[in-house]
């Protein structure tokens, strides 16, 4: 092959990557391009969100600035109306210091107050919780055979006494025992919950034997169901109290078949913790 032969591809080949280098070079200034528009509109967004924030907490601190001023001059105020009163002899030095040690003591209540609400909302949100618990360990049962709710903050547990007892009995049955096992699941797993177990009857009277009347059987009722708790399911009987109320507390009339029983039933009541409550409220004001 001749020189000339071969000084014609190489020429070639020479030509091609001329052509080639100015493309890739004006697609790199292209790429470079799109990064520096990109980098300009987010370093100005990241600009916008610093001057942004700064302004904020520039509002924030004049509004704690101002606020704290106020505070200060309502002191003042209180402190010069203290002294006016008492140079006019209106009242004696040590109202005057009593009347300041109350409105310095008005911001702490506010805060107490507070932690009451607080407390209280807490303590609903528990009840919340225990009622849902409940629900789902019992399942599907009947809505006239056994009702949880909530009342003025209290917990309760309605069970029809066809679902515990037979008529006129206080022996309860092994269908019972199902569900209270439910019920007593979700109490042992909450230590610190007391509860009382209450009896309730109808108004027909009771045909005495053994026992005397529906004071008699509610009360029977309810021991019965607070044995079955401790003795099968082991819940410490410290943390129970069994109650008869008769005919006396009706949740319906007692003129219809469907009123009477709604009114034969055993009540569980969570009863508040009230020492706890009593202990928030004796928290002493600053």
């Amino acid at each position: 092959m001749s020189i000339q032969q071969l000084a014609f591809p190489l020429a070639l080949v020479t030509i091609l990557a001329s052509c080639s280098a100015p493309r890739k070079l004006r697609e790199s200034q292209a790429r470079n391009a799109q990064l520096d528009s990109l980098y300009r509109t987010t370093y100005g967004k990241l600009r916008t969100c610093e001057e942004d924030a700064a302004r904020a907490a520039a509002s924030y601190k004049d509004k704690v600035t101002n606020l704290t001023e106020q505070q200060q001059q309502l002191k003042t105020n209180n402190s010069q109306m203290l002294d006016h009163l008492k140079e006019l002899s209106v009242i004696s030095s040590s109202q005057a210091e009593s009347i300041k040690k109350s409105l310095d003591n008005i911001g702490a209540k506010d805060a107490y107050i507070k932690d009451l609400q607080s407390a209280i909302a807490r303590k609903d949100s528990l009840n919340m919780q225990l009622v849902m618990n409940l629900k789902g360990a019992i399942g599907n049962m009947d809505d006239q055979d056994i009702n949880i709710k909530i009342d003025k903050g209290v917990v309760y547990i309605d069970i029809s006494d066809k679902l515990l007892f037979k008529s006129g009995s206080y022996n309860i049955n092994d269908r019972a025992k199902e569900v209270l096992g439910k019920v007593a699941k979700v109490l042992i797993a909450q230590p610190d919950i007391e509860f009382m177990v209450e009896g309730h009857t109808d108004n027909v009277p009771y045909r005495p034997n053994v026992l005397l009347d529906n004071w008699d059987l509610s009360v029977k009722r309810a021991t019965s169901v607070v044995r079955v708790l401790q003795n099968e399911y082991n819940i410490p009987p410290a943390r129970m109290t069994a109650a008869g109320r008769g005919e006396y507390l009706p949740i319906a009339s007692n003129d219809t078949a469907e009123g009477k029983a709604a009114n034969r039933r055993t009540r569980i009541v969570i009863l508040p913790q009230l020492d706890q409550f009593f202990k928030l409220l004796e928290k002493p004001a600053n």
